[in-house]
């Protein structure tokens, strides 16, 4: 018999740490190869670990909520039939210093090392026990309450956190014994005997469920990781290594708003959410074959300006877990079908929190909604490794002169964020002019180009 050290391994783009979630074996539990075993938070997506043992659970290495870096043991299984395994001649994570050889990880997690230079040396400092001694046997678990986590869902612990409530201490109403978010409520509410006023309602901020105002202490802290580290680096870095300049344009969307009416109920669009999103994006791609240059991005080491001529289209998503940008692959080759088709499949995963890490990376072009918030217009902070963002406004009934005559239309205001490194005015206004000409006039496009 030998225990086995299971270590968080890269799950992709050289992200270097995750957040265990949720442990859905305890200690004592038989496991079989590639059982789930742990759901992780990366800084992008949620992912869940499969066991790469068969045998039974030693010891669990991290507690939910633990931020663990990459290379980190994490669980313990012992593994019938192999020796006793000396832990000092195992495979060490690469260092920068002393890079060590491709070595296979998890099926669909690349490979634990990349010939790039490693950043997975760092270990988990506080919080993280020690393994045993390579010459001691497995010690048995000690009867202490397990660290499986109570049954509850990712925004309700986030409240039990916000709210200092301990979820081991809370009985679950929902089905089966599930702990909700009025099961926490109740707990945080104060033991005078009387009814507890109702609160002003939690909210989500930086990714997190926060208390509200009348709710809430006096001061938050709310650590930076995750989702919302990974935007303020990028937003940072977008800030400062690229000019940003923006055009803005209010452009006639009623004959789009038209083409939505008359298709919507279409066998072909049976069971799918069309919307003008879907044709403005069909769009910023048509326009973009147009002018290459607006789907380029800027190699600073190279020294060069790289065209793409594929566009993995980008839409900016709000969800509980705060923003996210995944893309849709080969978005230039869609119909109106296909682009409806993949709006409808992203938005699903990104408010079930399911995106996987591999829809948000290799980002070309991005297009930012702020219509449905009745925002009117906006100039976005450009995503790194692109040229150019297109915010999309409020589409509504405004006065617009049409032939020399005053009536109503339907309006929505695009913008047009770029990288001045390589995208000039010209370009940048010819492209958003074009966009505009195909918004007014899209079933035209569509037919003619």
């Amino acid at each position: 018999m030998a225990a086995r050290e299971f270590h968080l391994p890269d799950v992709g783009e050289g992200l270097t740490e995750a957040e265990i979630v949720t442990w859905k074996v305890n200690v004592g539990d038989t496991v079989a190869l590639n059982q789930p075993i742990v759901d992780i938070e990366t800084a992008k997506a949620t992912v869940e670990l499969p066991s790469p043992y068969e045998g039974t659970v030693v010891a669990l290495l991290a507690k939910p909520g633990d931020v663990v870096d990459v290379g980190v043991a994490i669980i313990s299984i012992e593994v019938a039939g192999e020796a006793p395994v000396d832990q000092a001649s195992e495979p060490a994570a690469a260092t920068a210093e002393e890079p060590a050889a491709r070595t296979a990880v998890l099926v669909g997690y690349g490979v634990a090392t990349e010939t790039a230079p490693s950043r997975r040396h760092r270990r988990s400092a506080a919080g993280t026990p020690a393994p045993p001694p390579a010459s001691a046997p497995p010690q048995p678990a000690a009867p202490a309450a397990p660290l499986l986590a109570p049954r509850s869902t990712p925004p309700v612990r986030k409240l039990a956190k916000t709210l200092h409530v301990d979820l081991a201490s809370v009985r679950g109403t929902g089905r089966d014994g599930l702990i909700t978010r009025a099961d926490i409520e109740q707990a945080a509410a104060p033991k005078t005997g009387a009814v507890a006023q109702a609160p002003s309602g939690p909210t989500t901020f930086a990714g997190v469920t926060i208390a509200g105002w009348d709710d809430g202490p006096l001061e938050e802290r709310i650590p930076v990781r995750g989702v919302l580290r990974s935007m303020a680096e990028a937003m940072v870095k977008s800030a400062f290594t690229a000019p940003h300049a923006a055009a803005w344009l209010k452009v006639d969307a009623t004959r789009t708003m038209d083409l939505v009416a008359s298709v919507r109920d279409r066998p072909a669009l049976a069971g799918l959410k069309l919307s003008p999103l879907a044709v403005i994006a069909l769009g910023v791609c048509h326009v973009a074959r147009a002018h290459p240059g607006i789907n380029s991005s800027f190699d600073d080491a190279a020294g060069e300006v790289v065209v793409r001529r594929s566009i993995a289209l980008g839409i900016a998503a709000a969800t509980n877990r705060g923003l996210i940008v995944p893309n849709i692959k080969g978005a230039d080759k869609l119909d109106l079908v296909g682009m409806a088709t993949a709006l409808d499949a992203l938005v699903a995963t990104a408010r079930a929190g399911t995106t996987a890490l591999g829809d948000m990376i290799g980002t070309t072009l991005t297009i930012t909604n702020v219509g449905p918030f009745g925002i009117e217009g906006a100039m976005p902070v450009l995503p790194p490794g692109t040229a150019a963002i297109v915010a999309v406004g409020k589409i509504s009934p405004q006065p617009w002169v049409l032939d020399g005559a005053l009536c109503v239309r339907q309006v929505v205001e695009l913008a047009v964020t770029f990288d001045h490194r390589m995208v000039d005015g010209a370009l940048a206004s010819t492209f958003l002019r074009d966009l505009a000409d195909f918004v007014e006039d899209p079933a035209a496009a569509l037919l003619v180009g």
